[in-house]
């Protein structure tokens, strides 16, 4: 590790990034660059992504912006980072969400390792026969709306680490490319279709719902 980095970030974490990335597959962002394509010069692209990471100086690239049909009618939004992207937010991911799964509530199952939206169903199910009704929300646009100020102040509560910081904010902030090249300035959400954004996304509803209601409504039982 070279001691002049601020950030200590082991190159063994960007590999095993890499690998989680690789993993999951999932198509090219804004450089037209796909897994096979990064593979190519696999060595030199992890050893400068590393270098970039450790020394702040990594900014990522605009997300790719892709509207995809829903089932229930319009579209869905998505903003897809680049292969070198979704590995550096792989790697913030592996260093936050160890944290971030110690507080969150047990009936919380989107996005979360070990768990699912089916078990979610399973469980509102089984209580469904000892509850006379059920309430059934959707939030419209959950992801585009998300305050950027409220979801960092979220996250300094759980971790004081300055890259952690420092690249989740730059993510925020990292702005939409369309199909045409045109960019789109973001101010709020994270995207749907990045990395990170689910544990983001997470923390977020983690203190506007799920501890709001155990705080207000502590005799309702919820899965989310």
């Amino acid at each position: 590790m070279d001691k002049a980095k601020p950030f200590n970030i082991p190159k063994r974490e960007v590999w095993e990034a890499y690998k989680r990335v690789r993993a999951n597959q999932g198509v090219a962002g804004v450089d037209g660059q796909s897994i096979a394509g990064f593979e190519q010069d696999l060595s030199d692209n992890l050893y400068k992504l590393w270098n970039r990471l450790s020394s702040g100086s990594y900014f990522p690239p605009p997300v790719r912006r892709v509207d995809i049909p829903k089932a229930t009618g319009g579209t869905q939004r998505l903003g897809i980072p680049t292969v070198a992207d979704r590995i550096a937010q792989m790697v913030v991911k592996r260093y936050l969400e160890p944290f971030l799964e110690l507080i969150f509530h047990g009936d919380s199952y989107e996005y979360r390792p070990g768990k699912s939206t089916i078990q979610a169903v399973g469980t509102a199910r089984q209580r469904c026969w000892r509850r006379d009704w059920v309430l059934d929300l959707d939030i419209k646009g959950f992801f585009d709306n998300i305050d950027h100020a409220l979801l960092i102040r979220a996250v300094r509560k759980h971790t004081d680490c300055m890259r952690v910081l420092l690249y989740a904010e730059r993510w925020l902030k990292a702005p939409a490319q369309f199909a045409d090249g045109a960019l789109e300035a973001r101010d709020q959400g994270t995207p749907q279709g990045g990395v990170i954004s689910p544990l983001l996304a997470n923390l977020f509803l983690h203190y506007a719902l799920d501890a709001w209601m155990v705080r207000n409504h502590p005799d309702i039982p919820f899965e989310c």
